[in-house]
């Protein structure tokens, strides 16, 4: 078996020098799913006969809790193929995918607590699917700590895999709080397993809101990672030649 296409995709160069083809397009795709899905969310989506609406944050919250959970899996991904395979590009990913992530939780976590003032009369209740994000936010403050502790990068890549690694256990006990345990957040509109609950009015722009923010993670993960390659290549031949011609 040919497995050039798997070393050179590890390959910081061949990363940079292929992303920068991709970066205006995804930017432009990004832009518009962003653009159509928060104008026909917030304006012409109909209202909620029970929430009113200030049901219409689920056009913010539920994409950004999407990813928060996504990009972790990303992130533990990446740090396992660093580990185990020593590619410096997927180690340079999973340090770049840490703080997006915490953006991402941090983003859930307050938009979650503005809905719940109208929706459960309070901001903050400590709720099993509420408090197991919080833990997530926590794990990947963890892992950036962990990125900025250690002097030798391989030290802080193999520490931030391993707590990455373990707290994706955490992951399934968000996905399932809502089901296991008695809690006020309301259960899972979208499910792979049957048809959302959600009128298709309310249903369709929330999809191209999930996919606008699939496009956005992935278009900020690229430009971080990027920039973690110029820096940790900083003096290797290609970058010096690419800082020149700048």
């Amino acid at each position: 078996m040919n497995w050039q296409w798997f070393h050179r995709l590890g390959s910081p160069r061949w990363f940079y020098e292929k992303t920068g083809r991709w970066l205006p397009w995804l930017a432009t795709l990004t832009a518009v799913l962003m653009s159509v899905g928060l104008i026909w969310g917030l304006a012409f989506a109909p209202v909620d006969f029970k929430q009113g609406n200030s049901f219409r944050i689920i056009y913010i919250h539920v994409p950004v809790s999407f990813l928060a959970l996504a990009g972790y899996y990303i992130m533990a991904i990446s740090g396992a193929v660093g580990y185990i395979w020593k590619m410096k590009l997927a180690d340079m990913v999973m340090k770049s995918a840490a703080p997006i992530g915490a953006a991402l939780t941090f983003l859930a976590l307050v938009s979650g607590a503005i809905w719940g003032k109208p929706t459960w009369g309070t901001y903050w209740v400590w709720d099993a699917r509420i408090t197991s994000m919080l833990v997530l936010f926590f794990l990947y403050l963890g892992i950036m700590a962990l990125q900025v502790s250690f002097t030798n990068q391989q030290q802080a890549a193999s520490a931030s895999t391993i707590l990455a690694l373990v707290g994706c256990a955490n992951i399934p006990i968000i996905y399932k709080s809502v089901d296991i345990w008695n809690t006020l957040h309301q259960p899972a509109t979208i499910k792979f397993t049957s048809a959302p609950s959600m009128h298709p009015d309310m249903f369709y722009p929330l999809l191209v809101m999930i996919v606008a923010m699939y496009c956005f993670y992935a278009l900020v993960l690229i430009l971080f990672t990027r920039a973690e390659i110029v820096n940790r290549e900083r003096q290797t031949r290609w970058v010096q030649a690419l800082n020149e011609g700048q």
